[in-house]
């Protein structure tokens, strides 16, 4: 029997019983289903999180507090730094291109009878330059307001929408405390991202932050952006070289590389992934089960029909192929129904929860072959069943 007609057949066999073949299928278009959906879902947070960190700026290195000595009840302390450091940093590596430090607290601030919490953030004119930050509004404090400690803020876009009611805020006042400053400016929206609102905050001349809203000399962290990312490892290297050397003390500082933040970031979404699509992956395992025991019931059904088939001269090899190609067939098209399901379960998910969902061609392609070697697997023991049937024996079957 030709190859054409064996599919002919094996498709009328599946034809003769639509509800127990979809049902059948119903493991496979599930499981394929749920691949593309997890995958698409870790793929979503694993593109989520990386925007957020490039968000943050290009070529970057961030200078952070590090733990320094045990105190008292033995816990470790963190040692702040300080502006001296600006100075060590500015002189550590030829490949500088800025530094921003920056000193960030949570305050509330009011305008009028509104009032909310918010991050202020007080920093240098290079800040919105290596964050990545834009003016929408206004303009951005200059070296004279830095200088002279000047009572001007930039604010957000969410504090702008919050606190002015979507009016134009420039040249208006807000309060911090007990402190009046005047918005000189409105930076453009950059959105929700994993690390928080990037809008919700004020910034202020660092100066003015320092002497005059917290009275302190230290910073939370100094950004710093490199001139070129072939240089990023160089200038790492540089800086803990400078910074050992002017604080004697490695555990008193940390130095964070942006690019290794973002490859950790994708080793652990990747695994993260791997593991959600090897979850979906056992509902496949349990639909080949589907697939292996709906043809054990088909060969137990069809004994007299293969005993005629071999009376008339089928052989071994055209039974196997028979049977073979309907466990084929019914992994194909479940393959099928669950590829067009699961991507528009994916696309629904991200319209309706908020969640981020990305497909990718090899999570659904390698879903449908996989669907289809589980056909071939675990067809094969009932199409062998029904191939070493002995043909007297199955023309006796009632």
């Amino acid at each position: 029997m030709k190859l054409s007609e064996n599919i002919l057949m094996a498709a009328k066999n599946l034809k003769n019983n639509k509800v127990r073949s979809l049902l059948t299928m119903l493991g496979v278009i599930i499981g394929v289903a749920a691949v593309i959906v997890m995958v698409s879902l870790g793929e979503g947070a694993k593109k989520q999180i990386t925007d957020s960190i490039s968000a943050m700026g290009s070529n970057l290195l961030i200078v952070n507090a590090g733990r320094g000595g045990m105190r008292g009840g033995g816990h470790a302390t963190s040692e702040p730094l300080t502006n001296k450091i600006i100075e060590v940093i500015t002189k550590g590596s030829s490949h500088i291109e800025r530094i921003a430090p920056r000193l960030q607290k949570s305050k509330l601030v009011k305008y009028g009878e509104i009032s909310l919490r918010t991050r202020i953030v007080g920093c240098t004119t290079s800040f919105p330059a290596v964050r990545n930050y834009q003016i929408a509004q206004g303009d951005f404090f200059s070296e004279a307001d830095l200088s002279g400690r000047r009572r001007v803020a930039v604010i957000g876009a969410y504090i702008a929408e919050e606190l002015y009611s979507g009016a134009n805020p420039v040249g208006l006042e807000l309060k911090i405390g007990k402190m009046r400053l005047k918005v000189i400016g409105v930076l453009a929206e950059k959105g929700q991202s994993n690390f928080g609102n990037s809008d919700d905050l004020v910034l202020i001349p660092l100066t003015t932050a320092q002497r005059r809203l917290f009275g302190t000399t230290t910073l939370s962290d100094i950004s710093v952006q490199v001139s070129r990312a072939e240089a990023m490892e160089q200038v790492n290297r540089e800086l803990e070289e400078a910074l050992l050397a002017e604080l004697q003390d490695e555990t008193k500082f940390r130095v964070r590389n942006q690019a290794e933040l973002l490859s950790t970031v994708e080793g652990t979404t990747q695994t993260f992934t791997f593991l959600l699509a090897g979850i979906a992956a056992v509902s496949l395992l349990v639909g080949g089960i589907g697939i292996m025991n709906i043809m054990l019931v088909s060969v137990t059904e069809r004994i007299r029909e293969i005993g005629i088939r071999k009376a008339i001269g089928a052989g071994q090899e055209e039974i196997l192929g028979l049977f073979l190609l309907e466990a084929i067939m019914l992994s194909l098209a479940g393959g099928i129904i669950g590829v067009i399901l699961g991507c528009l379960v994916a696309k629904l998910v991200a319209s309706f929860s908020g969640l981020m969902t990305v497909l990718t061609m090899p999570s659904i392609v390698l879903s449908f072959l996989f669907s289809v070697m589980i056909g071939l697997f675990f067809g094969v023991y009932p199409a062998y069943k029904a191939a070493g049937l002995d043909p007297i024996e199955a023309l006796r079957h009632e």
